[in-house]
């Protein structure tokens, strides 16, 4: 249901899955293999991406996490009038509790598990969340409306110090100072920013004309205020291992990205395992340290001119996969475990870090 219009959406003409017929092939084709396949959408959205896998997979059971009731809810109906609602799990969770959301329905291994980060077109389209610079709403950019965080708590409580962090990082915005300090001059003798477009009018006056990007100059900002708010990069560091952990044999990872600071994380976790982990100079390695990673996709596919003409939406993608190759070393399975454990990784707003609970609910 629309909230401002409260006509029925149809997931089906909402969102236009990204480069769909090579991620079908990635997740499904190696499928054969098992007995009783389980694949995972950690990132359901409106279920385009899901719908395609299980009808390219008719032995196949999915499971769907989302951490947006109103998408999750859009994808159950879908599931439901495609016919495919007996081989599908919903899952409301953020995608950095994999492992409990298996566990919760007794699954123990997979085979496949999807990621599509980054907004899906429910929620850049969805006016009154504040995702998009292009329509005036309040500054909220939860996926997860439940959660306390918001991106005007962010403006309204964060230092200088933490802001331009945020913008720096998150955004790669090159005005990340002078853009923190206004914001915060802005607070003290006016009120914190509320909306978009009170957002959208200050990055237009901090940024000099002849040093803006293409498009609209506050891009960079929301982006990083809506990784900060929903701790996106750094659920999906913890999320990875937590997938590598927990596939079978031939088990498949595929991930697409839309920005530089995703596709580095995904590239990094992967490459990991497709290299043989010792010196340079070492003349014979030892079976333990071969790699059990295999690439899928020889780097990262990209959309061609067809596809970008039909959904701009695709221009930034980069899509990585790779297959597990044998069992997980014992120092490897160490290092995930580690790595799967929340961080002190959000800032608090005075500079400083602040551990965020599991899932990102604080």
């Amino acid at each position: 249901m629309n909230a401002a219009t409260g006509e029925t959406r149809d997931p089906a003409t909402i969102h236009q899955p990204v480069l769909l017929d090579d991620c079908v092939r990635l997740v499904t084709s190696g499928l054969a293999k098992a007995a009783h396949p389980v694949v995972v959408d950690c990132t359901l959205g409106l279920a385009g991406h899901a719908t395609a896998f299980l009808k390219a997979a008719p032995n196949a059971r999915l499971v769907g996490i989302d951490r947006d009731a109103e998408a999750l809810a859009l994808a159950t109906e879908r599931m439901g009038r495609e016919g495919l609602a007996d081989r599908f799990i919903p899952v409301h969770a953020a995608f950095d509790e994999f492992t409990d959301a298996l566990d919760a329905h007794g699954i123990g291994r997979v085979d496949a598990a999807f990621m599509d980060l980054g907004l899906s077109s429910l929620q850049i389209d969805e006016t009154d969340r504040g995702f998009s610079y292009s329509h005036d709403a309040p500054l909220d950019m939860r996926m997860d409306v439940s959660q306390p965080l918001t991106a005007a708590r962010v403006l309204a409580e964060y230092d200088e110090r933490a802001l331009t962090r945020i913008f720096r990082t998150y955004g790669e915005e090159k005005f990340s100072k002078p853009i923190a300090r206004e914001i915060v001059r802005r607070r003290q003798e006016h009120g914190p920013l509320a909306t978009s477009a009170q957002l959208n009018a200050l990055v237009d006056e901090v940024i000099p004309k002849a040093h803006r990007p293409a498009g609209n100059p506050a891009k960079r900002v929301f982006q990083a205020l809506r990784i900060e708010v929903n701790g996106e990069l750094d659920k999906l560091a913890r999320t990875l291992p937590q997938i590598a952990l927990r596939l079978g044999a031939h088990g498949r990872i595929v991930v697409e990205s839309y920005h530089s600071l995703e596709d580095k994380t995904v590239k990094s976790f992967m490459a990991q395992g497709l290299k043989a982990d010792v010196p340079p100079d070492m003349p014979v390695v030892p079976p333990d340290a071969r790699p059990f990673f295999r690439e899928l996709t020889r780097g990262a596919l990209k959309a061609d001119e067809a596809e970008i003409a039909a959904n701009p939406r695709s221009a930034s993608v980069r899509l990585r996969a790779v297959e597990l190759t044998r069992p997980l070393p014992e120092r490897i399975i160490e290092r995930f475990e580690r790595d799967t454990r929340p961080g002190e990784t959000a800032c608090d707003g005075r500079g400083t870090s602040a551990r965020r609970r599991r899932g990102g609910r604080n």
